[in-house]
Formats: C-alpha cells, structure tokens, sequence
C-alpha cells in the first residue's frame, strides 16, 4: 500500500502509481528472453560492408544532405562519474601496501609522465605536500599522488564525469572528450549555414562545470574550424527513476520507511532523445574519441553510416508517397516488399499469404517508423551488444543489437549464436527521427517494453532488486528500422580505466 508520503514523492517525480505497479510485476515474472533467428554476419547479410564506389556514394548523400534545410544534432550521453575508470587507483589507495604491485599500478606510475592530465596533477600535488610528483615518487610516497588526483583535495577525478577529464595532449594545450566531440562535430555535422548542434546528457549535480567548460572554450573551437556551435544539455528526467524491490518483490524502502528509486539506465535517455528538434541524430559515447591525427577514419565513416541512412529513408519517404497516392501496381508492391526484405532486413513469413490490402497497411508500418544505422566492428573480446536478428512481439524477424543479459545463456544453441557473433556494436548510431511528412515521431512509442533487465544490489546491508529500463539502442529502439554497417577497429577507442589513456591511439 503507498502512503500519503509516497504518493507525494511519486507527484514530485512525475511517476504514476500505474508505472509503480507496472513496475513491480516485472520483478514478479522477470523478462522473458528474445528468441533469436541468429547472429547477424556480413556472411548473411545482416552488416554491410561498403566498397569503394558505395562509399563515394553514401558520402556524396551525407554531402548533400546536410548542406539542404536540415537540422543535425550530435548526442552524447555524458553523465556519470568516473569513478570506475579509477577503480584500480581507488584499489590502491586503500590496500594494505604503499608500493606499487599489481601490473595496472606499476604501468600507471612508470607511465605518469604520459598522462595529458599530468601538469594539472603536478601542480595539485605542489600546492597540497610542497612537493612535485617527482619528489614524492623518489620518497615512494605514491598514495599521495593518487589521492592529489582522486580526491576533492586535488584534482577530484574520482569524482568527475569522464566529459570534463584531460585525455589527450597537443603542441597547444590539452584536450577534455567534451571539446573532442566539439571538434568531431564540426567535421562531420555543420550544416550548409555551419551551425554545429551538441546536446550532451549530463548529471544535475557536474551540469554547471560542463556549462562552463563550454563557454571557456567554445569560440575557440569556432574559430578554429569556422563553424557556430549551438550546445545544449539535459538531465536524466526524474519520471524514468525505477524502483527498487525488496526480495519478496514489494517495494523497498529505506531505514527511515522511504520508498527507494533508482536511476532507470541508459534506456532513460530515449526520453531526452525524444525531446530534441532534429531530422538526424548521431549517437556515440562520451569517452570513444581519439586526437585529431587518428580523427579521419571516424569522420569518414560517420558521413558513411548518415549517408546510408538518408539515402534508405528517402527510398523509404518515396514508397510511402506512392502508397498514399493509391495508384500502383501489384509489381511496384513487389518492389516495396523487396526493399523492406533486403534493405531494412525485416522479413515476414507469410507475407506471401497476405491480400493487397493487408499488405499495404504492413509495409506502411515498416516504412513509416524510425530509422538508425549502426556501426558495427569486428569482435575483439570487448563487452557491449552484439548484433543479431531476433523476432519482434508481431512475428517478423528483424536486426536487433541485444546485450548477453537478453539471451538465454543455457540454452546451449543460443549460447553459440551469441559466442560465434562475429562483430559488436560501440554505440555508433545514426537515427532519422522524423517521418515523410516531416513530423516527428513520438519515439516513447517505438520502445518494447518487455526487454528490460533486472539486478541485483544492496542498500544499507538489505538485498534488493533494481530495474533497468530497455537499453537506449537496444529494447528502446526495437521497433525501429535498423541497419548495421561494419566500421573498422579504428573508429572504436573508449577509455574504460585510466591506463587506456596510456594506449597508442590515446597519446
């Protein structure tokens, strides 16, 4: 039973008592898994791979699409501390020993020298010991140099979201990933006028820092590359919070009676997604950025993935205006059928079965829905979702990018489909958000709910179950029209410890 005090803290956070109960009964009976028809594969045409000439092409559409009256707007999720990318250096500080041990901690100090965050962290450690790096390294007063660095003493990395860390160093300065997504964006996003839209997502509790590292360095880059940079942010909204369930799944509440909620996942974001005026939006993550000598792959294949994608929609726009005319043949149905088939991968089964009328109103639904195409690189053993084509809620099987958690691993044919999948996706998106008549989608409509996840945490010492939206490119985006293209290894460099940082394409 929710209490008066309950239902004013669900009033304040913008949650229904039906989401609530919506909510806890999917603690009670779990997500099902996905049946899966397979792994996608260049082999089975489930990832592209462009030659030459098609590369020309998509990039010549990219070219021309974005010097019409369109809005692009490049999104970052940024928000989150860094905290796990000190994991290690968190370890340290806390271990029963003061020299360095492990390989991670070794390679970090033999290697401080490296880091594009190292003047910064020389001059903290002046100011709080009288003493320079060097000088307390020769004392083998290591832990002082990573507390100068974690803690709110120093430089409070610990702390930080990764957005506002110095990760690469140049002949002129130092680089953070927010002012390398600046930079990326003025590559491959300036519109005809050259605006430059960055929306970053961002925790309420480091916006101002983000805000105003952009106003100390956004003309910089302006002038740089002759653009206008039009940057906006949001928060993760309070309404995507989920609860958190006891064991006996009823709702769990703190020592003091509160009921808990708990940030909803990357899947909240699909929210802020929602909210933005744009026809085309990129996707990719706060810390997969390299300098800019390494920048020409991941710009070239940026334009790619956009220029394969508005070339798909406008074919798609095209079919959509033929059906609405209502004049045409049952061989140009045909041809629509064979590009929903062969180009969006969508398949139905008994397509063959269905009469003139049933068939228009199917192909009109897969036509006009959103549409992403993702990057997809070969697999090197790193975590993240995989691509696959699994069946969806109406009985077609379409692409799908689903995470290990969506599949039943003991089920020993969907463990190998999942263990022979020949690439990954790095989040590496490009979406069209609008529809043919230039509306926006209401993209909340497009999420299949029954793929969410659930984990299992503690508060306090007490067990409890947390809930986790569908992910933002996976169960999110599920009803949308996908597409994946293969991208090379070298559009792909995140930094999830420190010590990538130390990593040939990070110096």
């Amino acid at each position: 039973m929710l209490t008066h005090e309950d239902k004013e803290l669900l009033e304040k956070k913008g949650i229904s008592e039906k989401q609530i109960e919506e909510q806890l009964a999917c603690f009670e009976k779990g997500f099902p898994f996905l049946r899966l028809a397979g792994a996608a594969s260049v082999e089975n045409n489930g990832i592209m791979v462009a030659d030459e000439d098609m590369q020309k092409k998509y990039l010549a559409a990219w070219d021309a699409y974005k010097n019409g009256d369109r809005k692009v707007v490049k999104f970052v999720p940024a928000s989150g501390a860094a905290s796990r990318m000190f994991k290690n250096m968190f370890e340290f500080l806390g271990a029963d020993y003061d020299m360095p041990s492990t390989d991670f901690e070794k390679k970090f100090f033999d290697h401080i020298h490296d880091f594009a965050f190292y003047n910064d962290l020389n001059a903290a450690c002046l100011d709080n010991t009288g003493k320079n790096i060097d000088a307390l390294l020769a004392e083998h007063d290591y832990k002082a140099v990573v507390s100068n660095l974690l803690e709110a003493a120093g430089l409070n990395y610990g702390s930080l979201p990764k957005g506002l860390l110095k990760f690469h160093r140049y002949a002129d300065g130092v680089r953070t990933p927010l002012e390398e997504h600046l930079v990326e964006g003025a590559l491959y996003a300036a519109g005809k006028t050259g605006k430059v839209n960055v929306h970053f997502t961002v925790s309420a509790e480091h916006r101002a820092l983000f805000e105003k590292l952009v106003d100390a360095k956004v003309g910089e880059y302006a002038q740089k590359y002759g653009v206008e940079y039009d940057i906006s942010f949001s928060e993760q909204k309070p309404s995507t919070d989920t609860i958190a369930a006891d064991m006996e799944n009823k709702p769990f509440r703190d020592d003091k009676g509160k009921l808990l909620f708990r940030p909803g996942g990357h899947g909240a974001l699909i929210e802020n997604l929602n909210d933005l005026d744009a026809d085309i939006v990129f996707i990719k993550n706060i810390d997969n950025v390299v300098p800019d000598r390494l920048k020409a792959d991941t710009v070239t294949y940026k334009k790619l993935l956009a220029g394969v994608l508005v070339t798909l929609q406008k074919q798609a726009f095209d079919y959509l205006e033929l059906l609405d005319s209502g004049h045409y043949s049952h061989e140009q149905l045909e041809n629509i059928i064979r590009f929903v088939q062969q180009q969006l991968r969508c398949r139905k089964e008994d397509i063959k079965d269905m009469e003139d009328a049933d068939l228009v109103i199917y192909l009109r639904k897969k036509l006009n829905r959103p549409m992403r195409v993702c990057g997809m690189v070969k697999n090197v053993g790193e975590p993240g979702g995989g691509p696959f084509l699994a069946y969806n809620p109406d009985g077609t099987v379409s692409l799908q990018i689903l995470e290990s958690s969506q599949i039943d691993m003991k089920d020993p044919e969907k463990k190998a489909m999942f263990e022979q999948g020949t690439h990954f996706n790095p989040v590496d998106l490009v979406c069209a958000v609008r529809d043919y008549k230039g509306n926006k989608f209401n993209l909340t409509d497009y999420v299949d709910k029954a793929t969410g996840f659930i984990s299992y945490k503690s508060k306090n010492g007490k067990d409890l179950k947390a809930l986790e939206l569908p992910g933002l490119w996976n169960g999110s985006m599920s009803d949308w029209s996908t597409v994946f293209v293969e991208v090379p290894l070298s559009t792909f460099n995140p930094v999830k410890t420190v010590n990538d940082l130390l990593r040939e394409q990070h110096q």
